[in-house]
């Protein structure tokens, strides 16, 4: 596929609708082989059309003006897909883009088309293979209804309904760093269309997904007005914090109120200023004064949260290092992404559905053959062996809807093994404590992997996957995944002993008991220890 990209942004390179343009070409040549040709028109020497027709009646299809664009027009016929790029200005094309556009006409003939709509004039050449995009950013919180004149013009030129459109609003969001996740998850769209597009054209479905838009009304108008820097009451310039914390809670999911309002206060310790976000239930409040008691308090130097927002760092990791604190309800932390995580647009994207349909691990899985082997042979050392293995046998039937681990296999495995063991050799009052030590020990050795065990289950209450980057909820993992180990090195201990007298029968009984008490203290210290942790 030869390509050639027209990018009519007076700001080039750096304009925001060549990044949709650049993911749009990335999704083409990850389909297809191409020959890709890219024409910068701010770069451009292009004198304005003179409206002398002598391309079409003195030099027919030769322009009089000797300048850049007839390199351009011969680019234009070299290519079996023309894109164009560029931002709305003032409801159409750039000046210097319809500089360009004015200057085809030496590729129509002057003969006008009697069945026109509207009259028109024939192509000079054979334009009837080629294929044609528009792509388009603008500022508005939609794209609908702001380019009627666009679409007019093209229909002209192109042809109306032989060329694509990606029309984006919202488009200065894409340089803003800070809403990189929901911005990101938009290019992958624009991407996946490239991909379609090469393929023969741009599905329904991911039509739909670019003319979802990137935010909500009511939040971007709330971030355009505040990014200007200018007090709306007063239209006095505002504090640079003042305008970013007015920023911040513009991304306020409303869908996230548990039914009690939450008071964040931000201090910035390094200038000095201190300002409080309201979340309710229908909305949000900044306030410079009249504070209210806080509910959760960040003491952060401006620079490292601003740091944090532009993805310099991440809280994450700013919170690893001590460079910011946190004071009262550590909750609102834990589910940030739910109160301002930045990819959520209007309508539920395709990752949130595939999120949503992903399998999740469950511990119960891990834990049921080791249950029933505890439990089973102790009572009956036959019987108890038939029962743990079909018990794994059956458990294995659970994975159709939750996502195995390495841990899951072997767990399955090691009971297989024990209870095949006792079948064939007995001493079932040894191999059930020794079964204990061996579970306990895989808990402990998995703390010196990448991922604790217990990680691989927890993080499903902590947005999933994304959880096992955030080193505070691996170190509160590994902790509580070393406790675990160590508590059942030691049952196996007690068991063995237990197993040799004639308490043998209450094994079973005592040792799922422990495990409760434990289980609570891992509820407990799962919210306790990233608290105080980021308090201190």
């Amino acid at each position: 596929m030869k390509v050639l990209m027209i990018n009519g942004s007076p700001k080039g390179k750096k304009s925001n609708t060549y990044k949709l343009t650049n993911a749009f070409i990335e999704g083409i040549k990850e389909a297809t082989d191409v020959e890709y040709e890219e024409i910068q028109v701010n770069t451009l020497n292009i004198k304005p059309c003179l409206g002398c027709f002598s391309c079409w009646n003195k030099t027919p299809g030769q322009c009089v003006i000797k300048d850049e664009m007839t390199a351009i027009l011969e680019k234009m016929l070299w290519a079996d897909t023309v894109i164009w790029s560029f931002p709305l200005y003032y409801f159409n094309v750039p000046s210097k883009l319809k500089n360009l556009i004015d200057r085809q006409l030496p590729l129509a003939l002057p003969f006008l088309v009697k069945d026109a709509e509207s009259g028109s004039h024939p192509t000079r050449y054979d334009m009837s293979g080629k294929r044609y995009v528009v792509i388009s950013t603008c500022g508005f919180y939609t794209a609908q209804g702001n380019y009627g004149s666009v679409n007019t013009m093209f229909d002209h030129f192109l042809g109306k309904g032989r060329y694509e459109t990606i029309y984006c609003g919202q488009g200065e969001l894409f340089r803003v760093p800070e809403l990189a996740g929901r911005t990101n998850e938009y290019l992958g769209y624009v991407k996946q269309a490239g991909e379609e597009f090469a393929a023969g054209g741009i599905s329904d479905e991911t039509k739909e997904e670019l003319d979802t838009l990137l935010f909500p009304r009511e939040t971007f108008e709330a971030m355009a007005d505040a990014s200007w820097g200018i007090e709306k009451e007063t239209g006095e310039k505002a504090d640079k914090s003042y305008t970013f914390t007015k920023q911040m809670a513009a991304l306020y999911n409303k869908n996230s109120y548990k039914g009690k309002d939450i008071v964040l206060e931000m201090e910035y310790t390094d200038i000095d200023k201190k300002y409080q976000i309201v979340l309710k239930k229908d909305g949000y409040e900044v306030l410079k004064d009249n504070f209210l008691e806080y509910t959760t308090k960040i003491e952060t130097p401006f620079t490292v949260w601003n740091d944090i927002s532009t993805g310099k760092t991440t809280g994450k990791e700013a919170m690893m290092k001590k460079q910011y604190k946190v004071k009262g309800d550590f909750n609102l932390m834990l589910h940030w992404e739910d109160y301002f995580g930045s990819t959520k647009g209007q309508k539920a994207k395709k990752t949130a559905k595939s999120a949503s349909n992903e399998k999740p691990t469950n511990m119960l899985i891990l834990l049921i053959p080791w249950i029933a082997f505890w439990i089973g042979p102790a009572i009956d050392a036959y019987m108890g062996s038939i029962i743990s293995i079909a018990v794994c046998a059956l458990t294995s039937l659970l994975f159709v809807k939750n996502k195995k681990t390495v841990y899951d296999v072997i767990s399955s495995t090691a009971v297989i093994g024990f209870s095949v063991l006792i079948l064939l050799i007995g001493y079932s009052n040894i191999i059930i404590p020794v079964s204990y030590l061996s579970f306990g020990l895989m808990w402990s050795l998995s703390c010196l992997t990448k991922v604790p065990l217990t990680a691989y289950y927890s993080m499903n209450n902590y947005n999933g996957e994304s959880a096992l980057e955030n080193p505070l909820f691996m170190r509160t993992n590994k902790i509580l995944t070393f406790l675990w180990g160590i508590l059942y090195v030691l049952t196996s201990t007690w068991t063995f002993f237990l197993m040799q007298g004639d308490l043998s029968m209450y094994t079973s009984i005592i040792n799922n008991i422990i495990p409760i008490a434990m289980m609570i203290f891992t509820k407990w210290f799962q919210n306790w220890y990233p608290a105080w942790y980021a308090k201190n």
